[in-house]
């Protein structure tokens, strides 16, 4: 197990994150969309929330501002954090706008106030499990979006549920983190989607 876990670490990214969470909402929106419009979509999140955040990454490293792509140490998760909530604050205000993409923007909207109050914390020297942060909001949109449109998929909880105990289990693993700034980076990533959960669903 201690050679498997750490694959989710992986697979549950907070890079990715972004990306899974529009899978989720065009899976309960294929018939207001064509291939082309998704392919569009996705290409366009990716480049913004995957590939620009890498290179920035292989920048920040370049310059010896961060050691890792996990990004351990409080002091270097400043800058990639402050640059993540420009792209998002970019996304909402561009692409994913409240008139064409309700569910998802309120998502988007979630996870800005889940960075700035991590982002917040690392001033006072506390560090929340970004993981844990992502794979909760996300948890929480699927169950907002499985609710909303009345779908009744009982497995797709339970699925979530499980794969945010494999992806703490790995950040233990893996001597990431302790228990408490999983509890920390679990709550970040929950109660905003909680909170607008109430507008939209």
């Amino acid at each position: 197990m201690k050679k498997t876990l750490p694959i989710f670490s992986y697979i549950f990214h907070p890079l990715f994150t972004p990306v899974q969470a529009c899978f989720f909402y065009f899976l309960y929106h294929l018939s207001d969309f064509n291939a082309n419009e998704m392919g569009m979509f996705f290409l366009q999140i990716g480049i913004i929330t995957i590939l620009t955040p890498i290179a920035l990454y292989y920048l920040l490293r370049y310059v010896g501002k961060v050691d890792s792509i996990m990004i351990a140490d409080l002091e270097q998760r400043k800058t990639p954090l402050v640059f993540q909530c420009f792209l998002i604050l970019l996304l909402l205000r561009k692409t994913i706008t409240l008139e064409h993409f309700l569910e998802l923007h309120f998502f988007f909207l979630g996870a800005l106030f889940s960075i700035l109050f991590a982002l917040g914390l690392l001033f006072a020297k506390i560090k929340a499990s970004l993981h844990m942060l992502a794979i909760s909001a996300l948890t929480v949109f699927a169950f907002g979006l499985n609710t909303h449109f009345q779908t009744g998929n009982v497995f797709l909880i339970p699925f979530f549920l499980l794969m945010n105990g494999f992806v703490a289990s790995s950040r233990l693993v893996m001597e990431a983190h302790t228990p408490k700034e999983l509890i920390i980076g679990l709550l970040l990533g929950s109660i905003p989607q909680m909170l607008f959960l109430f507008i939209w669903l």
